[in-house]
């Protein structure tokens, strides 16, 4: 016997650490920016956004069309098209080994969902992408499943909006990813022919190829609250220039003074904004808004 236990009075009995009851993981979420401790299930039903700072939490693409879309009339569009190693390509990893591991992770088949359907009466086609898939990044499978919503908005005669979190193009598809930079570009020259609208909305973070490509030519560009958007990061920028960064550079705030962002709104009004924005660009009456 220790000397503990002969200090310990002999009515308190020890318990084995694995009959403790715990609280179950992930069931609280702290706040970054305000260090608030928030239940997850309330998070998620305030659209991912802290309702004591508004810091906007990234949000998966299948819950934000849920927030985003009316409930009636909705289908996918590509869910058909899949990704394939044309390349053979192998860093640390397979290619195939990182895509299976990104499927059971998000339950997605690649970081962009494309959806038809209606937004408070009004028909569009909505692009989202999903960052939990290898960082959003956009392949080959991304670029089509993106054009052919383009198209399908031009057969349906309806606006095209997207939303995007990705860190850019997808290293493993090489060349082939580059082109997806002209591919998504040149369908939305084609919508633009239509006179049919395009929305680009900038969630956190917007940056690389899809920064340089079809992010910034929306005909309303919107962003979310600080959302990080740009071509490389701050970082690379400044280890590259050796020049320290204005405060805020490359958040949708500054942006939004140098004028590439047409507005910033709450993810909370986004459904309202677009909708009324949508109104008057497609000539709808106000009704059809609520």
């Amino acid at each position: 016997m220790s000397w503990l236990e002969k200090l310990l009075p002999p009515k308190i009995q020890q318990t084995d650490p694995k009959d403790r009851r715990t609280v179950p993981e992930g069931l609280w979420i702290k706040c970054p920016a305000c260090e608030t401790v928030l239940y997850k299930t309330d998070l998620q039903q305030n659209q991912n956004v802290c309702p004591t700072c508004s810091h906007h939490h990234r949000i998966g693409a299948r819950a934000r069309l849920n927030f985003f879309l009316d409930n009636e009339g909705r289908y996918e569009i590509g869910q058909e098209v899949l990704p394939v190693d044309a390349l053979k390509f192998k860093d640390s990893r397979k290619y195939p080994e990182r895509l299976k591991e990104a499927m059971e992770n998000t339950g997605e088949t690649d970081a962009l969902v494309v959806m038809g359907g209606s937004v408070m009466g009004i028909g569009l086609v909505v692009a989202c992408f999903e960052f939990e898939f290898m960082g959003g990044s956009m392949g080959s499978v991304v670029g089509e499943r993106f054009a052919r919503g383009v198209q399908s908005a031009i057969e349906q005669k309806v606006p095209f909006i997207c939303f995007t979190a990705t860190g850019g193009a997808r290293m493993q598809e090489g060349l082939l990813s580059l082109m997806q930079m002209a591919k998504t570009n040149a369908s939305l020259t084609h919508l633009a022919k239509k006179g049919l609208p395009f929305i680009s909305v900038l969630t956190d973070p917007t940056m690389g190829g899809v920064s340089a490509g079809f992010a910034f030519l929306g005909d309303v560009v919107i962003a979310e609250p600080k959302a990080l958007i740009g071509f490389a990061g701050p970082r690379v920028i400044e280890s590259t220039v050796r020049v320290k960064l204005p405060e805020g550079f490359q958040r949708a705030e500054f942006l939004q003074t140098k004028g590439a962002v047409d507005l910033i709104c709450d993810r909370r009004e986004l459904r309202a904004t677009i909708a009324n924005t949508l109104a008057i660009l497609t000539r709808q009456s106000a009704d059809a808004v609520g």
